[in-house]
């Protein structure tokens, strides 16, 4: 059972984010399945890695977008993508040093971080850039 499920309310109608943020959700729920079912570290390794290296380049296409679009809150954003990419980061290094740290409780930040990042911030660039003809 996926951890993650993606619902029509996460949509920016830009499909390029979008689909990103679609691809975030598959490696959410990748990572859990490993962990649920018992996977080896090498293969969670992988799985961290490449959620970690694709935040990183999602967050860019948003922020190429914000820097083009002039969006009046890039900055702000710009902030909270940092803040992600240190936490997702914090547990990539925890991980890699060998902390049991993929338990119920990083799944459930990762979960609600794609939730509440999306919901709470993401939404409101989505009409702003549509207006702008981003689709």
């Amino acid at each position: 059972m996926a951890l993650v499920e993606w619902k029509s309310a996460y949509a920016t109608n830009i499909a390029e984010v979008d689909a990103q943020h679609k691809r975030l959700v598959g490696f959410v729920n990748e990572l859990h399945d490993a962990i649920t079912h018992g996977k080896g570290q090498s293969a969670l390794s992988k799985i961290l890695n490449e959620l970690v290296d694709y935040t990183v380049y999602h967050f860019g296409t948003e922020e190429k977008l914000f820097d083009k679009y002039d969006y009046p809150e890039s900055e702000l954003h710009k902030q909270q993508h940092k803040g992600l990419v240190e936490q997702v980061a914090a547990v990539k290094d925890k991980f890699d040093s060998g902390e049991k740290v993929l338990t119920i409780d990083v799944m459930n930040f990762l979960r609600d971080w794609l939730h509440d990042h999306i919901l709470g911030s993401d939404v409101h660039f989505g009409p702003y850039l549509n207006g702008k003809g981003v689709h």
